[in-house]
């Protein structure tokens, strides 16, 4: 049987990569860039950059903080082989060996509990190693010849897909009759992150050719009668032609209670999604109003469980959490 999809629930196309900075709030962004120096098949290499930056009501802009991670994973098993962080922190080496998803991130939990608890950029950056490593491969779609990647997928053992996410729930038309999913995302072309008028809106960025994925966030938050939450998400990939193309942009606005910290309001803007059906996650964000911001890392895992959730959705209402940092540097 079909999903029903509800009229005029769909992804509605890459959003303004970037608005103006409010004065009086605090902007944290980040990238991590995905690459295979040594070519296709070879170790895959994370290069992530976070910063917060204050924006005042007069005056200029500070960077509160800025961290980097470099990150060396096995292609095949999304094995973490090196690690390294700028300003450097040794625990985090402790994750050399943890796999990609849910291993990288119990072994996080415990070896960086310090920074999860300051809620620092490098640690948003470690949480995204599982996301990155799951995405990265999508890259090669846009620049090897369809029928040859068809080909090496159909060579490859089959992953049945149906039930991980809302996307690829039973009757889904994302999925292939074997479980598989279909290698037909509905890909958008994206503008650059950065303003033209505003060079220091996001981090430095990197400048990335060949193949690639970069995965994107931007969380804005200014404190009134409420925390007043705007985020955005993002993986996109380098194309032959030059520029990037989207395949996931989620946008979240929310509010918090500026006491207790918790979850007044949220709305899920889905903006790009490989199919149909995967905007429908976005109807379920609700189930989080009342949680505690500094919660929602293991609220949302629990509460958007397989087609409950998106896994991208899923990430980008995890990255919230991260908000009561920015809110204590407001403060």
């Amino acid at each position: 049987m079909a999903v029903d999809i509800p009229f005029g629930l769909k992804a509605r196309g890459p959003a303004v990569a970037t608005p103006p900075r409010r004065p009086g709030s605090v902007r944290r962004t980040s990238t991590i860039d995905m690459q295979w120096p040594a070519g296709p098949g070879t170790q895959l290499r994370l290069l992530g950059r976070a910063r917060d930056l204050l924006t005042p009501s007069a005056g200029e802009p500070t960077v509160l903080r800025e961290d980097t991670m470099s990150v060396g994973v096995n292609s095949a098993t999304r094995t973490i082989e090196d690690i390294d962080a700028y300003p450097h922190r040794p625990d985090v080496t402790k994750m050399v060996g943890a796999r990609g998803g849910g291993s990288s991130r119990s072994v996080l939990a415990e070896a960086m509990a310090d920074e999860a608890a300051a809620g620092t950029p490098l640690y948003l950056l470690l949480d995204d190693i599982a996301g990155a490593s799951l995405i990265a491969g999508f890259a090669y779609s846009r620049w090897i010849d369809r029928e040859v990647l068809l080909q090496a997928i159909s060579a490859a053992p089959v992953r049945n897909m149906e039930g991980v996410c809302t996307g690829f729930q039973p009757g889904s038309g994302a999925l292939m009759p074997d479980g598989s999913s279909k290698w037909n995302h509905q890909v958008q072309a994206v503008a650059p992150l950065p303003r033209d008028d505003d060079p220091q809106g996001w981090h430095q960025l990197e400048d990335v050719t060949g193949i690639a994925m970069r995965r994107a966030r931007r969380i804005d938050v200014h404190i009134g009668d409420t925390i007043t939450i705007d985020s955005m998400f993002q993986d996109s990939s380098t194309v032959p032609a030059g520029g990037r193309v989207a395949v996931h942009e989620y946008r979240l606005t929310a509010t918090a209670d500026p006491e207790t910290g918790e979850l007044l309001s949220i709305d899920a803007d889905p903006r790009v999604l490989p199919y149909d059906e995967c905007p429908l996650a976005s109807r379920n964000v609700g189930k989080i109003l009342g949680t505690p911001l500094s919660e929602l890392r293991s609220v949302v895992l629990e509460k958007f469980a397989g087609t409950e959730g998106c896994t991208h959705l899923n990430d980008a209402m995890r990255a919230l959490a991260e908000v009561p940092s920015l809110v204590r540097e407001l403060r």
